[in-house]
């Protein structure tokens, strides 16, 4: 399942920055239609993270990696959450802590993604993943939990699975 998104009008590193329909403050363009890159992540996922090979065919392409692998991080700390509030502030605590950019040693996927040309294209990078995080920390939320404010077990049956066996976050986190 390949990004529709093929005709990026901006790159950052060579991951496509994509417009978004969000209300949080980024680089990223505003989105008025239905779809965005992160509607496309949420309904690929339980479909792609089966994948242990996935051939990149855009830049929007890594963009959805990332956004895939960044779901697996937060159904992991979902897992231990016990109703809405307490997962969209857990959601809001991981968007914003610490995370590691392409070129940087711990990023887990070099190989693919081109480390950021300058500072300048490095801070946009910066600020378009964390808009991107928060946004689908927020729209993961919604999908999570149902109107019992209990996670749903069609979405934490995932948490164990690795797409690509790659993880965003370091053995043992």
């Amino acid at each position: 399942y390949h990004s529709q998104f093929v005709n990026a009008p901006q790159v950052v590193g060579n991951m496509a920055l994509l417009p978004l329909k969000t209300q949080f403050k980024g680089p990223a363009p505003k989105e008025s239609g239905d779809l965005d890159i992160i509607e496309e992540a949420l309904s690929f996922f339980k479909a792609n993270v089966f994948f242990r090979n996935y051939e990149i065919k855009s830049e929007a392409d890594r963009t959805l990696i990332y956004l895939t692998l960044y779901i697996s991080e937060c159904l992991k700390k979902l897992q231990k959450c016990k109703s809405k509030n307490e997962g969209l502030k857990e959601m809001q605590s991981l968007a914003i802590s610490r995370f590691y950019l392409p070129g940087e040693a711990q990023f887990p996927l070099n190989a693919m993604y081109a480390k950021p040309a300058n500072k300048n294209e490095e801070d946009n990078m910066r600020a378009y993943i964390q808009q991107l995080r928060q946004e689908m920390g927020l729209r993961l939320c919604d999908r999570v939990f149902d109107e019992t404010d209990k996670p749903s077990k069609w979405w934490m049956c995932f948490v164990k699975r690795r797409f690509m066996d790659k993880s965003l976050s370091g053995p043992g986190q």
